[in-house]
């Protein structure tokens, strides 16, 4: 899954010269919660959120009059409170990645730029979580099957071989390292003609691997 797929293309920019009042407007109108900074050359130089925006309004407590709060609203400018040189992406980079950066450095969102530095998208949480449940095929129903296998070549193939002799129609495959030093995959399988033959999958599939849990809507706990 590569960035420029799932990353907000036409994205609103403001320069370092926009004051806090047009940028608070800006994300009010149009419900976004950041704005990359761009300059003349469409380059990005720095990112405003919704938090920095609060941080430098006026407090509700402030004495100020409504005239010289609008004057100090237009003085503000954005390269008064952006975040210089954000982190940025590539549209070639995968989703991966980009949730990666998020996560470690406490992002919401990263502005997209090609190799010349100039902005094409931005990419944020919700586009992440797009993308989760795009690659799980959750939309699609059936049941998700959780279980651990050894971390060894060719240690899917009985399950593979079990799931083909069933008929069973597999909608994704995810897998990760657990502390035991083996695989927990995640497989989510197409609806079957029958709840009946989708428990008898499940009570048979026990005897291949170390069941962890399934689900069709709610989860099932193995052993519970």
């Amino acid at each position: 899954m590569l960035v420029r797929n799932w990353m907000t293309p036409d994205v609103l920019t403001v320069s370092p010269d926009t004051s806090l009042l047009k940028i608070g407007k800006m994300m009010r109108d149009n419900n976004v919660r950041r704005l990359p900074v761009v300059d003349a050359k469409g380059q990005v130089v720095g990112i405003i959120s919704d938090r920095d925006v609060r941080d430098a309004s006026p407090s509700k407590a402030t004495t100020l009059d409504m005239y010289e709060m609008h004057y100090l609203l237009a003085e503000i400018k954005a390269r008064d409170i952006m975040t210089p040189r954000p982190l940025t992406v590539k549209p070639t980079d995968t989703v991966e990645i980009a949730a990666m950066i998020m996560l470690d450095k406490k992002v919401g969102g990263l502005p997209v730029v090609e190799p010349d530095g100039k902005l094409c998208g931005i990419i944020a949480e919700q586009d992440v979580f797009k993308a989760l449940v795009n690659i799980t095929g959750v939309r699609e129903g059936g049941i998700q099957i959780g279980f651990s296998i050894a971390n060894q070549q060719g240690a899917m193939r009985p399950v593979f071989d079990f799931l083909r002799q069933k008929g069973a129609r597999i909608l994704s495959v995810l897998s990760s390292n657990n502390n035991a030093g083996e695989r927990n995959i995640f497989l989510r399988i197409r609806s079957m003609e029958s709840r009946e033959a989708e428990d008898q999958l499940v009570e048979e599939i026990k005897g291949i691997c170390n069941l962890l849990y399934w689900a069709r809507t709610d989860v099932h706990l193995a052993g519970l």
